[in-house]
């Protein structure tokens, strides 16, 4: 039951109290001891506390916390998307090279046509006035022909 609160007036009714009953210890075994190497034996520590007890207990080494994966200081998307912007800077890069060097291949190959034409044709022009100014040539007359009524008379 629950104790009368000051400044309520008592119900009159009795109170109960219950005491814990003690459990007794189930029979312990000891527990194996492990052989420790000597060089492996922990250091015993000693403080002494304010009120004068000495407190005696090996050291523990606090416990260290799983380091924490440490987030990148920037996202993988931007680091993606910036890239991908790389990649596209350099294809248009190339293209731009690429058809730079196709203009400048059509020129060359034009100018090379040009160059044949006047070799070429320089070399027919000395051929043509060097045959006219040479005594002795070939001649070749060349006779009027008539056609009438679909016969041809030569």
């Amino acid at each position: 039951m629950y104790p009368e609160h000051p400044g309520h007036a008592p119900t009159g009714r009795a109170v109960e109290v219950h005491q814990p009953t003690p459990i007794t210890p189930a029979a312990v075994t000891p527990a194996p001891l492990v052989p420790v190497q000597p060089g492996h034996v922990p250091t015993v520590a000693s403080v002494v506390l304010p009120d004068g007890r000495v407190v005696t207990g090996y050291a523990i080494n606090p416990v260290q916390p799983e380091p924490v994966a440490t987030k990148p200081p920037v996202s993988r998307a931007a680091v993606n998307v910036a890239l991908g912007g790389v990649g596209f800077l350099a294809v248009c890069v190339g293209l731009l090279l690429l058809t730079s060097f196709i203009a400048a291949l059509t020129a060359f190959i034009g100018q090379l046509i040009i160059l044949a034409a006047v070799i070429f044709g320089g070399w027919i022009a000395v051929q043509v006035f060097s045959a006219s100014s040479q005594q002795g040539g070939t001649t070749v007359n060349i006779r009027k022909a008539v056609i009438k009524r679909n016969k041809f008379y030569g």
